[in-house]
């Protein structure tokens, strides 16, 4: 469609990967090679840790954080109920149990006093996650942790390049997981890292993503203990080393759609737009707002997209999804999560984007709520 504006585009150049690409493919080297070394050396750089473990996804990269931290049946995982389901599974792959937290009143990440009246001696692990890259309090949770003697592991998903306290999210905690999705700020199509800068749990994290294997001799292997095949390919690698050359620049423009954004919807009585904190940073993953209660949402979504502007949900609460209704929570017990899935709503940051486009969605999305 002529003048569609889609929710993303990966800011992608396929330019900047034609020569590696080739180069790739002429070795026969296509997976744990160079560009897998040089696309974790640079995330590891970047989050300013000692390591960081490649992977092929998200939700990999979070079982392995969770199977390194010994988290197993009997044991309790607090995490944010406003998140995608990806979290959740990765916790119930080990056998423990999800407790979900609900979300701030006005911030989508986990609420630390919720949290707080959820901790027990079951607890194993903490895992806040950065919503559309918007840091949680990392350093009150790491804080929490310490006192049942838990493991923090920050569902960094959507946050690379975002930072709170001065301090790059994924060196926050004990374990960092981030996602190289299409809709993220870099992309490797799928793809996923674990960032830590404790040497013991990195080896044991390379050691599991590759079968569970280690090289005892110059062409023997050894299997240490049972693992998976986690590894990321090459071209992948290739392709997310491409963006990291560029991250800030990329993080640059989307702050400056942000930015138009912020302003443009300031007169839009029925828009709530979170505001940052003095101390952190956001990467802008996506730019999601909240609308008042009593608009609909999801008609509001079929409007925009009947004049070619592709809008969405911001994420789920999870006790409400019917693969999770067996933990017996029930209407009502996560109310800041269960509003903020109804009622947020994702625009479109795409790369160079220009203000015309931000002055088009915005204005659409006033007239769709004045005709609602």
């Amino acid at each position: 469609m002529k003048n569609h504006v889609p929710i993303i585009i990966p800011d992608v150049q396929y330019d900047e990967v034609e020569d590696d690409f080739r180069r790739i493919l002429s070795t026969g080297i296509l997976t744990t090679g160079p560009y897998v070394a040089k696309f974790e050396e640079a995330v590891a750089d970047r989050v300013g840790v000692d390591h960081a473990i490649a992977t092929t996804s998200a939700t990999t990269a979070l079982h392995l954080a969770f199977i390194v931290s010994e988290v197993g049946p009997g044991d309790e995982v607090l995490l944010s109920d406003f998140t995608h389901p990806a979290t959740a599974n990765a916790v119930l792959q080990t056998g423990a149990t999800p407790v979900l937290v609900d979300a701030g009143a006005d911030d989508f990440t986990m609420d630390l006093e919720h949290a707080r009246t959820l901790m027990s001696e079951r607890t194993r692990v903490i895992v806040p996650v950065d919503l559309f890259g918007q840091p949680a309090d990392h350093f009150a949770f790491e804080g929490l942790a310490a006192e049942v003697g838990a493991r923090l592991v920050v569902d960094a998903a959507c946050s690379l390049g975002a930072s709170r306290g001065g301090r790059e999210c994924g060196a926050h905690g004990d374990l960092g997981c981030f996602s190289f999705h299409p809709r993220k700020v870099v992309t490797c199509g799928e793809g996923g890292m674990v960032t830590t800068s404790d040497s013991l749990l990195a080896d044991r994290l390379r050691l599991l993503r590759n079968h569970g294997a280690r090289r005892i001799g110059e062409r023997t292997l050894g299997f240490i203990e049972p693992g998976f095949n986690y590894r990321l390919s090459e071209i992948p690698a290739a392709l997310g080393l491409s963006q990291m050359r560029r991250i800030d620049q990329i993080l640059l423009d989307r702050r400056e759609t942000a930015s138009r954004y912020d302003e443009a919807l300031a007169s839009l009585a029925e828009v709530h737009v979170p505001e940052s904190t003095p101390d952190t940073t956001w990467s802008y993953q996506s730019y999601v707002v909240t609308l008042n209660t009593e608009v609909d949402r999801d008609a509001v979504v079929t409007a925009m997209a009947g004049f070619g502007i592709e809008t969405t949900i911001g994420t789920y609460a999870l006790h409400r999804q019917p693969a999770f209704s067996g933990w017996g929570y029930g209407p009502g017990d996560l109310p800041n999560s269960s509003r903020f899935a109804d009622h947020s709503l994702t625009l479109p940051v795409i790369p160079r984007m220009a203000a015309s486009q931000v002055e088009r969605v915005v204005g659409t999305l006033a007239s769709v709520l004045e005709s609602l």
